[in-house]
């Protein structure tokens, strides 16, 4: 199952690691790029459709401004970031364009994916790109980005990448080879895991956390990218990307590297962006009746199934639903904002019509808005 997923995967979203092509004591690392450039470029002679997610910027722009350690002010992010980003697709067009490919600078923030009129037009833009030959390289926008439309990291914008492309496979290039059965680091005879059919609580709790100063996430986030897109369908390999030739050895089935198993119930892009790429502006305590409708009936949520409703929003915000004990199992639209339904709650449909007055809606959320997590 493995070596054929691999073999098959026809439209690739790369993700490629600071670690492997900027340090803070080097900057950028030309010869680390022009090897995955031709790593990449062998990907696309062989019928691949490639996109990359690049990090580097911020850790490029610290070398260059003499910043002697990584800034905590965003002021000082956002500057080295603007430093670092033009010498990172500097870096790029020098290491392709004797390859005879083309590449084209794509920066996004979480509210370009959160809006759905710019998450199409997203779309539309990487597959035409694709459709010409170019090669996408993609960032986050961590110029302009403040903390309420930032993704946060690139193994996350990359899984949104996957989705937003409909991706056959998302490769997270990183310093590590995979996934272990514990950290290698700390247990040397700790064992590498080439397949993971499912990512389970406890797969979750090995990934841990990073410390390292060029990354911002760990083996943490990247099996969160992992889960994410896993739901949508797709498939997620790590493998270590300081290894030369490693990435089109393991896309023609060698061994190497840890491959995540997709769901087999594949949410559609719609869902999939309201689950994963929304933010909830608040959340709405259900009965345990409803959470029963919900989940096991497939109803939509009506304002007579609801208990407490928390935080601020509109109609049409993303909002989670939570149990009787406080964990999230669903997300949605609502039709309400929360002023009314704090009034509406607890309140069958008569009820709110005699009490409150009519409404264009009934359901509170519908089935047809709704991802059961």
């Amino acid at each position: 199952m493995r070596d054929e997923l691999l073999k098959q995967a026809k439209r690739i979203v790369v993700k490629i690691g600071s670690s492997l092509i900027a340090s803070r004591s080097t900057g950028l690392r030309p010869d680390q790029i022009e090897r995955l450039a031709g790593e990449i470029a062998a990907l696309r002679t062989n019928g691949r459709e490639v996109l990359v997610v690049s990090s580097g910027a911020i850790v490029s722009g610290i070398k260059k401004l003499q910043l002697k350690e990584y800034p905590k002010s965003l002021p000082i992010k956002q500057a080295a970031a603007a430093v670092g980003q033009s010498r990172l697709m500097w870096a790029y067009e020098k290491a392709f364009e004797p390859l005879g490919i083309q590449v084209a600078q794509i920066l996004l923030t979480h509210e370009d994916l959160a809006d759905r009129r710019r998450f199409l037009n997203a779309r539309y833009t990487l597959t035409a790109l694709i459709g010409f030959g170019v090669l996408p390289i993609i960032n986050e926008n961590d110029t302009v980005a403040v903390e309420e439309i930032r993704v946060g990291d690139n193994d996350t914008l990359a899984a949104q990448v996957a989705q937003l492309v409909d991706a056959d496979l998302l490769v997270i290039l990183s310093d590590v080879d995979g996934m272990f059965t514990e950290d290698p680091r700390k247990n040397p005879d700790a064992m590498l895991i080439p397949l993971i059919p499912d990512i389970t609580e406890e797969v979750e709790r090995k990934a841990g956390v990073s410390s390292t100063f060029e990354g911002t996430g760990g083996m943490a986030t990247k099996v969160r990218a992992a889960k994410k897109v896993g739901e949508y369908g797709v498939a997620t390999l790590i493998v270590n990307g300081q290894q030369p030739g490693l990435l089109p050895k393991v896309l023609k089935g060698e061994p190497g590297g840890s491959l995540f198993l997709a769901k087999e119930r594949r949410l559609t892009s719609r869902k999939h962006w309201i689950a994963f790429t929304l933010r909830p502006r608040g959340h709405i305590r259900v009965d345990q009746g409803a959470v029963e409708a919900l989940t096991l009936r497939g109803k939509s949520l009506l304002a007579s199934g609801i208990v407490e409703v928390t935080g601020q929003f509109d109609s049409g915000d993303p909002i989670s639903c939570i149990d009787q004990d406080g964990k999230e199992f669903a997300r949605g639209l609502v039709n309400f904002s929360s002023e009314l339904l704090g009034r509406m709650k607890g309140l069958k449909t008569q009820d709110i019509q005699q009490q409150i007055g009519p409404q264009e809606y009934e359901e509170v959320i519908h089935r047809d808005n709704m991802v059961i997590l």
